[in-house]
């Protein structure tokens, strides 16, 4: 045998060793991942987080790490623990491009990208909106009735068409109704138009977008839903925060369970969190900050933090008809810096800590 052919029949073998251990090694991987858990694990249908914060965060070059202490960009850190939807937020004309259109939907594509699936709550609003805050758009606030109606579905048509979200929230919050004054839920002809009209518009333009509407807390509301039985939409939504809607985790499941019951609809815990500390990292003042604002089985620490998302699943996975829950804020860190006084109120009830590390609670995903 020549050099040259003795050469390459050793080239050859060796190339076809590495294919063949290649090979191997990818169809050899049993160990199960976030999204095909091991058989027989009871599982959350909706796994969501609200990252609305993202592009500032992004913004601000704060940089995050896994639970391997490894620098990470948020989304993969997410999409890795198990997380499988994500919830934005969109503001009709907002002063400056946060949660605009544009941003919204870039921001969208690239989850769908990775995976994820879109919960898109549309505030109606130029900014925040919640059950003290529901104020129409500028470009809307001397229309007419029915120029508001109209511009409702032209605006809902248009966000569906381009985002394309698997759900979509009509409204924020909608407790005293949405679009004041019109809209307020004293209007309550008005209010179910509007709602109807928006409903239309996404039935219209995709007939596959699941529609939430969305309530914060429990009290009250029965009677809420029950002004709204005429109108066609999916699931029922509700926010529930231990500091402002009572730590009765045993009433929170009682109620989610008679709405699905009296409306024939499933549920979601569309927003919740809770602190893994009571500390502060910017001078900015946070919303919770004592223990008399804490459900005193989970105390304000990571493992309590875990322990408070642990028992939220299992309340889930007991009830049939509530598909999952979405954690709110989880992406709202102090991205302004430690001594910002504009920073987060919200800093503690993260999803990283002050050193910018993952926390446990992501297994609970």
């Amino acid at each position: 045998m020549s050099k040259q052919t003795f050469f390459f029949h050793i080239t050859f073998l060796l190339l076809l060793g590495v294919v063949w251990g290649c090979g191997q090694k990818e169809n050899d991987s049993t160990e199960p991942t976030p999204e095909t858990p091991k058989p027989g694990t009871p599982t959350v249908s909706l796994r969501g987080a609200d990252v609305s914060f993202l592009p500032e965060l992004r913004k601000s070059g704060l940089v995050l790490y896994n639970r391997l202490n490894q620098a990470e960009d948020l989304l993969l850190t997410l999409k890795r623990a198990g997380v499988n939807t994500i919830r934005l937020r969109i503001w009709k004309n907002p002063t400056e491009p946060v949660s605009d259109l544009e941003t919204v939907k870039a921001l969208a594509q690239e989850c769908k990208n990775l995976g994820f699936k879109i919960l898109l709550t549309i505030h109606y609003s130029d900014t925040w909106a919640d059950p003290g805050n529901q104020t129409k758009p500028l470009q809307w606030q001397s229309s007419s009735t029915q120029a508001l109606h109209d511009s409702v579905r032209a605006y809902t048509q248009t966000i569906i068409t381009q985002i394309q979200p698997e759900y979509v929230q009509i409204g924020n919050e909608i407790n005293s109704g949405l679009l004041w004054p019109d809209g307020n839920i004293n209007q309550l002809s008005t209010f179910k138009s509007l709602l109807k009209t928006a409903i239309e518009a996404v039935r219209e333009t995709n007939s596959t977008t699941r529609i939430i509407i969305h309530y914060a807390g429990h009290e009250g509301s029965e009677a809420f839903y029950a002004n709204l039985t005429e109108l066609d939409y999916d699931i029922i939504g509700l926010s529930y925060y231990p500091i402002w809607h009572g730590k009765d985790l045993n009433l929170l499941e009682t109620t989610l369970a008679r709405l699905a019951t009296q409306y024939g609809k499933q549920t979601l815990l569309a927003e919740t969190s809770y602190p893994f500390t009571l500390g502060w990292n910017d001078w900015t003042n946070n919303i919770i900050g004592g223990n008399d604002q804490l459900i005193p089985d989970f105390k304000a620490t990571p493992e309590g933090q875990q322990q408070y998302m642990k028992a939220l699943k299992k309340m889930i996975l007991n009830q049939p008809k509530c598909i999952g829950f979405c954690y709110w804020g989880g992406e709202w860190m102090s991205y302004y810096g430690n001594q910002a006084t504009n920073g987060s109120t919200w800093e503690n009830q993260a999803f990283w800590d002050f050193n910018n590390k993952a926390l446990p609670i992501l297994d609970q995903y």
